[in-house]
C-alpha cells in the first residue's frame, strides 16, 4: 500500500508488527523535484507503543494481516475485560491496562465496539466515534442558564467526567466523543 493511499484507521505492518495509523500529516516540498513527505503517527498493537513514520508518497508499507470483529461487553473482573465476538460467539480477554483509555466510554449494551484481531489473538479495541452516556450527577440547571455558554461538570454512568451545558440535568443521555472525551450533544 503506498504511503499517499494511507489513511487513518489502516492497520500496516510496521518492522514486524501491526500499527494503527492515527493521524496522517502531509508535507509539501517548496523546491521543484522534492518528494512529498507523508508523516504517520501510530500506536505499535502488540507492544502499545506510539509509532512515528515518515515516508515518501512513492514508498509503500504491507497491510497487515487484520480483523476487526463485532464484540460486546460480556463482563470484568480485577484483571481483565472480557468480551463476546457477535458473529461466531469467541470469548476474548483484554487486560484492563490495555483497555485503560477506552473504559470510561463502555457500557454493556454499547452497539459498533469491535476487537482488533491479529494472528487470532485480540490485541486492542476500536471504539464507535461517538457514545451515549447517562449524566448521573451533575449541579441542577438554574431557569434561563441555556443563553449562556458557561458549562458545568458532569459525572456519567462510567465515571467519565465532562463539561457539559449548564442547562443539562440528572438523568440526562449525552452524547461523548471517544477520540476526545467532549461533549457533543444530547442524545
Amino acid at each position: 500500500m503506498l504511503a499517499k493511499e494511507i489513511k487513518p484507521g489502516t492497520v500496516v505492518n510496521y518492522n514486524g508488527a501491526p500499527v494503527l495509523i492515527n493521524a496522517v500529516t502531509v508535507q509539501t516540498p517548496s523546491a521543484r523535484g522534492a518528494a512529498t513527505l507523508y508523516k504517520f503517527r501510530g500506536r505499535n498493537l502488540v507492544a502499545k507503543q506510539k509509532v512515528d513514520l515518515t515516508l515518501k508518497g512513492t514508498e509503500s508499507l504491507d497491510e497487515a494481516d487484520f480483523q476487526r470483529r463485532d464484540v460486546k461487553l460480556m463482563y470484568l473482573d480485577a484483571t481483565d475485560m472480557h468480551l463476546l465476538d457477535q458473529v461466531d460467539y469467541n470469548q476474548y480477554s483484554l487486560p484492563l491496562e490495555d483497555v485503560e483509555a477506552e473504559r470510561p466510554y463502555i457500557t454493556e449494551g454499547l452497539e459498533g465496539m469491535r476487537a482488533l484481531i491479529y494472528n487470532d489473538e485480540c490485541v486492542g479495541l476500536q471504539l464507535p466515534l461517538t457514545v451515549e452516556l447517562l449524566v448521573t450527577q451533575c449541579d441542577p440547571g438554574v431557569k434561563g442558564d441555556s443563553a449562556t455558554k458557561r458549562s458545568k461538570p458532569a459525572t456519567l454512568e462510567t465515571g467519565l467526567i465532562v463539561q457539559v451545558p449548564e442547562y443539562l440535568s440528572q438523568g440526562e443521555r449525552v452524547k461523548v466523543d471517544t477520540r476526545t472525551g467532549d461533549y457533543l450533544s444530547r442524545a
